[in-house]
């Protein structure tokens, strides 16, 4: 019988191409996977792997055993999902993994809410970039994850996870005050002369961040590179640099930041589509759905903060 367990490192290896990210994205060790898939192969009495190189490929068996192995795991967490909703009560393990704006802002909302109305539901925060909580969903580190796509940037639907969009939120560029009353800007190109706080261009927000720079005509000069927006907005309010900043961080603005609205050529605000993923057999787990409601219910009770005008992106005449 093949064991399900080498068949999960299976998927793993057909999905990341290397023994050492199948390792890491399931957070074994390379000698560990090596010695799963030895296994499994033994079990199915045929060769899945071939050497090339200092790695190796799947071979025609393998990439066939990988395409049942999706089905046959897909099968399990859905029978999982419904033994789990015969007791028709919301409780066990929720891991959730989710970038810092989010954490900071939802997730404590969501987690009173669910502490409120499902007390025996234990759910687990992580905090991960959109990539790696999403890495660690299809290898079952996590059981849910909040991404977000960035207008301009679509994220392609990926095979085996189901996704349901949370919020939309506008994307906002936060000054000091005192530059902001000095000089108001009409366009983003008019805070090309100042220093920046990013995201590293690894991440979703930091890439579309240098995006709308480079689309109004410069190449931003970094003061600070983080994913940590509440570094971001101190260095703002010290006067020591302006930057990018989502709607939904605007409750924590402080003293000594003014906040601008962006608007395209078009008129149209760029924005974000925050949203949740789930691996498909677990969609319907009672757990699951309460964890997602409450992310809802948490989104849409965050005040709304005031903007101090609307500065224009791309290049345009003044």
């Amino acid at each position: 019988m093949l064991s399900v367990k080498g068949l999960r490192v299976l998927v793993e290896l057909e999905r990341r191409g290397t023994l050492a990210e199948a390792a890491r994205a399931l957070n074994y060790t390379p000698s560990a996977v090596s010695q799963q898939l030895a296994a499994l192969e033994r079990e199915a009495g045929v060769a899945l792997l071939t050497p090339v190189g200092r790695g190796v490929r799947l071979t025609d068996a393998g990439r066939m055993l990988a395409a049942h192995a999706h089905e046959i795991i897909g099968a399990i967490a859905r029978a999982e999902t419904d033994l789990a909703n015969l007791s028709y009560t919301v409780s066990g393990q929720v891991r959730v993994a989710s970038f810092q704006s989010v954490l900071l802002e939802v997730a404590p909302r969501a987690l009173a809410l669910l502490a409120d109305e499902h007390p025996d539901l234990d759910v687990v925060l992580f905090q991960r970039d959109v990539d790696d909580a999403h890495s660690g969903l299809l290898s079952h580190a996590f059981d849910l994850i909040l991404g977000e796509e960035f207008d301009g940037h679509p994220q392609p639907p990926v095979p085996g996870v189901q996704r349901e969009d949370l919020l939309t939120d506008p994307l906002w560029v936060a000054l000091p005050s005192a530059l902001a009353a000095q000089r108001a800007p009409r366009r983003l190109a008019d805070l090309a002369d100042q220093p920046w706080a990013l995201e590293s261009s690894k991440t979703r927000m930091g890439r579309w961040a240098r995006t709308e720079c480079f689309a109004a005509g410069f190449n931003p000069r970094i003061r600070s590179e983080s994913t940590d927006p509440t570094l971001h907005m101190q260095l703002v309010a010290s006067g020591l640099a302006v930057s990018f900043v989502p709607a939904l961080f605007g409750a924590r603005l402080g003293r000594g930041i003014d906040v601008f609205a962006l608007a395209g050529a078009d008129g149209a605000a760029p924005r974000r589509t925050l949203y949740t993923e789930v691996r498909d057999g677990q969609a319907r787990h009672l757990a699951i759905r309460a964890v997602r409601s409450a992310f809802v219910a948490a989104a849409g009770g965050i005040p709304v903060h005031r903007t101090n005008g609307t500065i224009r992106t791309g290049m345009m005449d003044a």
